[in-house]
C-alpha cells in the first residue's frame, strides 16, 4: 500500500509585519491643548514646553487648534501665533498640523493661507457645521481650501460635534485631490473606514483613542488622540509593539490604557477638560479652559490622576 508523503510544515509567520505606506503627516499625533495663563491669554511658552515634552516623549506630530485645541475660542491670530512658537520650539522634529476648519469656507481659506505663512506641514479640516450642507457642498468646501496653499489636508470627519458626516465616498472623490492625503476619523464607521483604507491611499488615523489599535490593525497609519496629551509614550509603544511584531503586547498596552481613555473621553466632561484638569495635576502646562467651558471639580481630577498613576506605575 502507497503511503502518502508527510505534509510540507506550514512556515512560520514572520515576526515583523510588511512595511507600512509612508506616514505623511507623523504616526503618533497629539491633539494637543491650546496653554492659557491663569488671566486666559495665551501661554506660548507653555504651549512651547508642552510641545517639546510631547515630542520628547514619542509624538511625531502635534495637531494644533482642533476640537481639543478650543479652537472655536481662539482668535485667528492666536492660532498663527500658536503655529510659529510651536513650530520653533519643535523644528524638524515633528510635523506641525492645524486647524483651520470654520463654517465659512471664505475664513477657512483665509486660516489655511496664514497657516502657511507661519509655517504648518498640514492643515486639519472639519465639515461645516451648524449650517449642515449636503455632501456635494462639502466636498465643494474642502477642495477649494485644498485649492488655497501649497499645504497637505488633513480631512476630519466628526459628525458628533458637526452635525453631518463625510461620507465614504465623498471621502472617496476627494481622496482624488493631490493635496488631500489623510483622514482623522472620528466617525464611528469602522466599516466605512475600511472601505477606503481599501480603495485609496489616504493616511487614515483614529481620532477616537479606543480605536487606536484597531485601526491600525486594518491598515490605519496611526492616531490623532487627546490622551496623548498625558500619556504620549504609552500610546507610542502600542504602535511600535504592534510594528514589531508583538501584536499580543499591543494589545496589552492598549487594554492598559482603556480605564484612563474612558475618564478622558467618555467621562461626561469634554476632553480639553479632562486632559487639562490631569495636566494641571501633573504641572505640565494647560492653565484654564475659555469659556463656555468650565474646569473639571475636584473629584474628577482626583480620579483621574488616580488613574493616570496606575497605569503610569505598571
Amino acid at each position: 500500500m502507497t503511503t502518502s508523503p508527510p505534509a510540507a510544515p506550514v512556515p512560520a509567520a514572520a515576526s515583523v509585519p510588511a512595511a507600512r505606506p509612508a506616514a505623511p503627516l507623523g504616526r503618533a499625533l497629539c491633539a494637543m491643548i491650546t496653554p492659557f495663563a491663569r488671566s486666559g491669554a495665551l501661554d506660548l511658552d507653555g504651549a512651547q514646553r508642552l510641545a517639546t515634552h510631547l515630542v520628547t516623549n514619542g509624538c511625531d506630530g502635534l495637531v494644533l487648534s482642533g476640537t481639543t485645541g478650543e479652537s472655536p475660542t481662539t482668535t485667528d491670530a492666536e492660532k498663527s501665533d500658536l503655529v510659529r512658537a510651536v513650530r520653533e520650539a519643535v523644528g524638524d522634529r515633528a510635523k506641525v498640523i492645524t486647524g483651520i476648519g470654520t463654517p465659512d469656507t471664505r475664513h477657512s481659506t483665509d486660516l489655511a493661507l496664514e497657516a502657511e505663512k507661519a509655517g504648518a506641514d498640514g492643515l486639519l479640516v472639519v465639515s461645516p457645521y451648524y449650517s449642515r450642507p449636503p455632501q456635494d457642498a462639502i466636498e465643494a468646501h474642502v477642495r477649494e481650501i485644498a485649492d488655497t496653499c501649497e499645504l497637505p489636508l488633513m480631512v476630519y470627519d466628526i459628525p458628533a460635534r458637526t452635525g453631518t458626516r463625510i461620507e465614504p465616498e465623498t471621502i472617496l472623490r476627494l481622496s482624488e485631490h493631490p493635496r488631500i492625503v489623510a483622514v482623522k476619523d472620528c466617525s464611528h464607521d469602522f466599516l466605512g473606514a475600511q472601505k477606503v483604507l481599501a480603495r485609496t491611499d489616504l493616511a487614515y488615523y483614529a481620532g477616537c483613542d479606543e480605536h487606536n489599535l484597531a485601526l491600525y490593525a486594518v491598515g490605519g497609519t496611526g492616531y490623532v488622540s487627546t490622551v496623548a496629551n498625558v500619556i504620549p509614550n504609552h500610546l507610542r509603544a502600542v504602535l511600535d509593539a504592534f510594528d514589531a511584531g508583538d501584536t499580543a503586547r499591543a494589545a496589552r498596552l492598549q487594554q492598559q490604557a482603556t480605564p484612563l481613555i474612558e475618564a478622558i473621553m467618555a467621562a461626561g466632561l469634554p476632553g480639553t477638560v479632562t486632559a487639562k484638569a490631569l495636566l494641571n495635576a501633573l504641572t505640565l502646562p494647560a492653565g484654564p479652559v475659555r469659556r463656555p467651558l468650565q474646569p473639571a471639580g475636584r473629584g474628577a481630577t482626583d480620579e483621574l490622576l488616580s488613574l493616570h498613576d496606575a497605569l503610569t506605575s505598571t
